[in-house]
């Protein structure tokens, strides 16, 4: 049994499930977000809780069970408390702003780089070097996180870049072959 697969789900106050056939919908106090479950499995919504079983012990019916489980409780934490990605600027000059809805990166490059918002996502800036995005849909914020990164991915050899909060960047010694200092 997948020890992921078999917890159910609490379904927190102010959020309503419907489930009809194999489309379920949430929706909660930071918005609606959907699902189209596989029909093999099985899904019982009941007061309070959701539970997902699978018909047999099959490899791929396995794989489905903890999937579809992690998949519908990461719906219900997001319509209910939401989700976060903070993201950190390092180098001399790298700032980030907000220009209205957007994002303006200076990065290093010759220009500004800017960056659109999608709709459901927030993105501030607390300070000029910090990146927080946030909304209810956890693959699109991490989506947001990763596109924002690629503008100027870390680099080993300075260290400098967009990386996650709390990223370990593996230093490389460079051309000299001086160790380099962390």
């Amino acid at each position: 049994m997948s020890r992921i697969g078999k917890l159910p789900i609490p379904v927190p106050d102010g959020v309503d499930i419907d489930f009809k056939g194999t489309h379920m919908t949430v929706k909660g106090g930071r918005g609606q977000l959907e699902l189209d479950v596989h029909p093999e499995m099985l899904i019982k919504v009941e007061e309070g809780l959701i539970t997902v079983s699978r018909p047999t012990e099959q490899t791929r019916h396995r794989a489905l069970h903890g999937l579809t489980r992690s998949l519908i409780a990461n719906m219900v934490e997001g319509v209910s408390k939401g989700f976060t990605k903070d993201l950190e600027l390092v180098g001399v000059g790298y700032r980030a702003s907000k220009q209205g809805n957007d994002l303006q990166l200076n990065v290093g490059y010759s220009h500004p780089v800017k960056y659109a918002t999608p709709e459901g996502i927030t993105i501030e800036v607390p300070e000029p070097v910090k990146i927080s995005v946030s909304g209810y849909d956890k693959e699109l914020v991490g989506r947001v996180a990763s596109q924002i990164r690629k503008v100027r991915p870390p680099e080993p050899y300075k260290g400098k870049g967009i990386m996650y909060k709390g990223e370990k960047i593996k230093r490389k010694a460079g051309k000299s072959g001086k160790a380099a200092t962390s």
